[in-house]
């Protein structure tokens, strides 16, 4: 099929929601472009071999991301609307085509997760969780509690959601921020150490906060080993994947009375009723929901006529964190 205005071959453009509400879209007829909403609850909108560029749905999970993959032989470009873009790499290593490329939604998560993970940090030492349920039972627990402020925190995962969370600490006078990454390297805040320096920086941290990405290299990162050298009374905050942290090895140290958790993402996830973590001491948990706030929407949507808009001109896209072959 081929386009009457360009003479280029027409192409198919997935999106997870309709055209006309993404303002700055190229306009289809002149790029040769054709816009199909598919949202991943209902039946493919056209046959997927005649898609080039794959916008996956969000949060609808691995198996509705994937579904069309192996279908879809004449795809350039697969946009992820999530920071991370685990739940895809699988289809793409299944073989498509030498030079897909992946991209994920930099620019559109970080204030949403960087806010989330200060209010965990800040509702967890400041016992919003106990005041809650004092409320309920008509109880007013007075008395000290830890603050923000002194404190020690180490960012696990120094991305751009990762600076952000950094830029939301400034305010709150601690003592000390360390930057951990896949590598070091120095930025206008500071040194970014390298992952290999974790054993020496998690002792002296009261607050560890894991922003990394989910990859071979940080499944299981925080295990046993991890969570032994954090301090005692120290928080862990996983704002990143569930299966970061072993699970297990939290359990035992979360039960004991050691360490703390807020949580925004599980292992597994969603939690199931009955799990041991729904009512392990010292734990908080939110629903995965560090992106998906009333910020998501404007930012995906900048994202996206931007992203189309390099493609229609040939241009290179943003944002890239793979490319098949």
């Amino acid at each position: 099929m081929t386009n009457n205005m360009t003479g280029k071959p027409a192409a198919d453009v997935w999106l997870p929601m309709e055209p006309a509400g993404i303002s700055g879209l190229p306009d289809a007829a002149a790029c040769g472009l054709t816009y199909r909403v598919w949202d991943g609850l209902q039946d493919f909108p056209a046959d997927p071999a005649d898609c080039a560029f794959y916008v996956v749905p969000y949060m609808k999970g691995p198996e509705i991301a994937m579904r069309p993959l192996p279908l879809m032989s004449r795809l350039r470009a697969v946009q992820t609307l999530s920071a991370g873009v685990d739940h895809v790499q699988g289809g793409l290593r299944a073989g498509l085509h030498s030079g897909v490329r992946l991209c994920n939604a930099r620019g559109v998560h970080e204030a949403s997760t960087a806010e989330l993970t200060l209010a965990l940090v800040l509702a967890s030492l400041r016992g919003i969780p106990g005041f809650v349920e004092g409320q309920r039972k008509e109880e007013w627990r007075s008395g000290f509690y830890p603050a923000l402020a002194d404190k020690s925190v180490l960012i696990v995962g120094y991305g751009s959601i990762g600076a952000a969370i950094e830029d939301r600490l400034a305010p709150f006078e601690c003592a000390r921020v360390a930057r951990v990454a896949r590598s070091a390297r120095t930025t206008a805040r500071g040194d970014v150490h390298a992952f290999t320096e974790l054993p020496a920086l998690l002792p002296d941290a009261d607050v560890v906060i894991l922003s990394t990405p989910l990859t071979d290299a940080t499944t299981g990162m925080a295990d046993a080993a991890f969570l032994e050298r954090m301090k005692d009374g120290a928080l862990l905050v996983n704002v990143s994947r569930g299966p970061v942290v072993d699970t297990k090895a939290l359990l035992v140290e979360l039960e004991a009375g050691r360490l703390r958790a807020a949580l925004d993402v599980t292992d597994p996830e969603p939690l199931p009723p009955g799990h041991p973590l729904w009512h392990a001491p010292g734990v908080l948990i939110s629903p995965h929901v560090g992106g998906s706030t009333s910020a998501f929407m404007p930012r995906a949507k900048r994202l996206l006529a931007a992203q189309l808009t390099r493609y229609a001109a040939g241009e290179p896209l943003d944002n890239v964190v793979q490319t098949v072959g």
